[in-house]
């Protein structure tokens, strides 16, 4: 047995005795025990917690920065030609835009076919009818989990200040904060391209910043030729190197892949599938395999000439890792080491890949709809064709603007909310409560899991197709 299919059977391995173990702590019996019970439950997830986020975790974001600036330079000056950089970047991203609408189209489609709000709507029917008012706090104690939305609503609203940069504020002002929040998100995200100290930027983790300053680095160092080019050839070295660093830290991936997945399932358990939340569970899952396991490999069939379930297969320790760690951006130095063994070019790898994993989230995308649209079926909100087309623009853009990091999708989603509602005020129809969101949080992170799977995957097969239009440019 190779050293490769060894890792791989290793890191399957992970996963399986996480998800066991995992469940087999979440139990009752063992949490609520006598005292010292308790304390060994709480040890043994601190023991989780150390391995998974600080070392394995750790070594992975330790490598992220650095990869992404010698693979995005190498990537650039490789390319040679600035005219055929700039049809690579144009092709990126038009890939990556069309696989973000498809994907927040098929999640509409299924959110609006399957309907899993209605029966949640149902059960605060009989109580929303007996209040003359209609208030949002007679909403939050008819539906399920009320109690949990309305302790977790102002926790909600400040993480939400704090992630867009808006001031603090009353939680009446929440609307229009948000309504100020998409001019604010936009300028967050060029200030984020266009970093005032590319230091800080570096430091602070923000990879737009980073891949913006390569890109100009690498552009300019092209058009100065020879004169630049012991620095390239520092980079070519700095970016071989990185990539034997990332091949050692996946040997300790299969204790790390346990440990994460053993800790997550142990603090929210599997038994949230028979809760009433079950069926918006069912729906995003069921897109996400759809557009992980259909559209995906058509369009690498098709445009990438290659076998997608061939490649699907050589991406297997990326997707694994991403499966387990909730990021896309600590996945990156993964999925490029997969996507190069696999035949992609490095050129193509490190242009592709680290854009893609800042900007496009296939599975954030659907996610996003399915979930606007599941809050509003909660509160029995009617959606028109003209507001679901909302949902389809905003759900594509803000998931763009959602870093690479656990759970980003629930604090951009306000953004689709807050589109919406716009649209809903203008015919004087009930808004869309943001507090809503607070249904969905408890899930949030088992489904976090699955749609980073789908977010990395389409980056690979992206990077794959690229490199087949920029070998056949080459030729």
């Amino acid at each position: 047995m190779n050293r490769k299919w060894l890792l791989t059977i290793l890191i399957f391995l992970g996963l399986v005795l996480g998800i066991v173990v995992g469940h087999l702590l979440h139990d009752d019996g063992f949490r609520r025990g006598d005292p010292e019970s308790v304390h060994t439950h709480a040890t043994v997830l601190a023991v989780f917690d150390f391995l998974g986020f600080t070392v394995f975790m750790g070594l992975l974001k330790m490598l992220i920065i650095p990869l992404i600036a010698t693979s995005v330079i190498v990537g650039v000056t490789s390319v040679g030609d600035f005219s055929k950089l700039g049809a690579m970047g144009a092709r990126t991203l038009l890939y990556y835009f069309a696989t973000m609408f498809i994907a927040v189209v098929l999640g509409l489609i299924m959110v609006t076919t399957f309907r899993p709000g209605e029966p949640m709507a149902e059960q605060a029917a009989a109580q929303v009818a007996d209040d003359a008012g209609g208030d949002e706090t007679s909403w939050l104690d008819a539906l399920p989990f009320g109690g949990a939305i309305r302790a977790l609503k102002t926790s909600f609203v400040e993480l939400l200040a704090d992630e867009l940069g808006l001031p603090a504020a009353e939680e009446s002002g929440v609307t229009d904060r948000a309504e100020g929040g998409l001019i604010g998100i936009a300028k967050n995200l060029v200030s984020q391209m266009i970093p005032q100290n590319i230091v800080a930027a570096m430091s602070a983790g923000q990879p737009l910043g980073v891949i913006c300053f390569a890109i100009f680095f690498g552009v300019v160092a092209t058009f100065l030729g020879q004169t630049a080019q012991p620095v390239v050839v520092f980079f070519n070295a700095a970016f071989e190197i990185l990539m034997q660093m990332v091949h050692v830290v996946m040997w300790i991936a299969p204790v790390g892949v346990f440990a994460l997945l053993a800790k997550t399932i142990a603090e929210i358990g599997l038994r949230v599938f028979g809760d009433a939340i079950s069926g918006y569970m069912y729906v995003v899952l069921g897109g996400l395999a759809i557009h992980g396991l259909i559209v995906i490999p058509l369009v690498l069939w098709v445009f990438g000439k290659c076998n997608p379930f061939v490649y699907l297969h050589q991406m297997r320790q990326a997707l694994m890792t991403a499966l387990a760690t909730d990021s896309s951006s600590a996945t990156l130095p993964v999925t490029i080491e997969c996507a190069t063994e696999s035949g992609v070019s490095k050129r193509s790898a490190g242009f592709v890949l680290p854009l893609g994993s800042t900007i496009n989230m296939d599975g954030t995308a659907l996610y996003e709809a399915v979930a606007v649209v599941f809050i509003a079926q909660a509160y029995q909100i009617h959606l028109s064709f003209t507001e679901l087309i909302i949902v389809a623009v905003t759900a594509t853009l803000a998931a763009m603007g959602a870093a690479g990091i656990p759970s980003a999708g629930l604090v951009t989603m306000v953004i689709v909310i807050n589109a919406v509602n716009g649209s809903l005020a203008g015919q004087g129809a009930p808004p869309i409560p943001e507090a809503g969101i607070a249904l969905i949080i408890g899930v949030d992170r088992l489904l976090d899991m699955f749609r980073t799977v789908v977010n990395v995957w389409g980056d690979a097969a992206g990077a794959k197709i690229i490199d087949r239009y920029d070998r056949g440019n080459a030729e």
